[in-house]
């Protein structure tokens, strides 16, 4: 996991490494807007042109950022069941964007992919192929499934509140605002998710399920 370097680094000792890290830890802490190299040079104690040593511009930070998120994901291992690897590599994939929302938008946006980008999406592929998609399919498969766990992870990131207690608040504030019996459904549907022991991440495991089933049915 990305985090902050526990003591101020010297220009000559500086890696690259060093320097990816601490750019994610600050964009998961200040959001990806926030980041600047003269930023990041003073999170790392260093000057500014002590970072061009180890990249050469932001797009190539970004480049390594993106890169270092995708090292996170835990690979398909090829010989597994590909519905069973699909899925652990989804949960995968989730847990390290919701580790580092900012990551959302660019997993798929770099024109320069690293070798853990490189390594993750070969591995996936691979799974896939192994388990007799055609090439065809394993395209549709790959999009399909990254579409709805970038999907999820920006709707869950989004959301109005963080647990139990908080949706309680929110959806009680709602209920409130609302004219009487003039939104019957969704008057249902809130007391459906206040009831003890409703989590929306659960809904992630529901969805994913459904696309693998359907996904079974174009696989041989």
């Amino acid at each position: 996991m990305a985090k902050l370097v526990s003591k101020k680094a010297t220009s000559s000792s500086l890696t690259k490494i060093q320097v990816l890290e601490t750019a994610a830890a600050f964009a998961d802490r200040e959001g990806l807007a926030a980041l600047s190299m003269r930023k990041l040079a003073a999170q790392l104690g260093v000057e500014a042109m002590s970072l061009y040593h180890h990249v050469a511009n932001k797009d190539e930070l970004l480049d390594g950022m993106v890169d270092l998120v995708f090292s996170e994901i835990d690979l398909p291992q090829l010989g597994d069941p590909w519905k069973d690897a699909m899925r652990a590599r989804a949960d995968s994939a989730r847990t390290a964007l919701l580790r580092h929302p900012w990551a959302v938008g660019l997993l798929d946006s770099r024109a320069n992919p690293g070798p853990a980008t490189l390594n993750h999406h070969d591995a996936v592929i691979g799974t896939l192929r192994i388990a007799g998609f055609s090439v065809k399919n394993a395209a549709h498969a790959f999009s399909l499934l990254d579409s709805y766990i970038y999907g999820f992870v920006l709707q869950e990131t989004g959301l109005p509140f963080k647990n139990e207690e908080e949706l309680e608040t929110v959806a009680t504030d709602i209920a409130d605002s609302m004219p009487e019996d003039a939104y019957p459904h969704l008057s249902e549907m809130m007391l459906h998710v206040l009831r003890p022991g409703y989590a929306y991440a659960d809904e992630f495991a529901f969805g994913l399920e459904l696309i693998l089933d359907g996904l079974e049915r174009v696989a041989p």
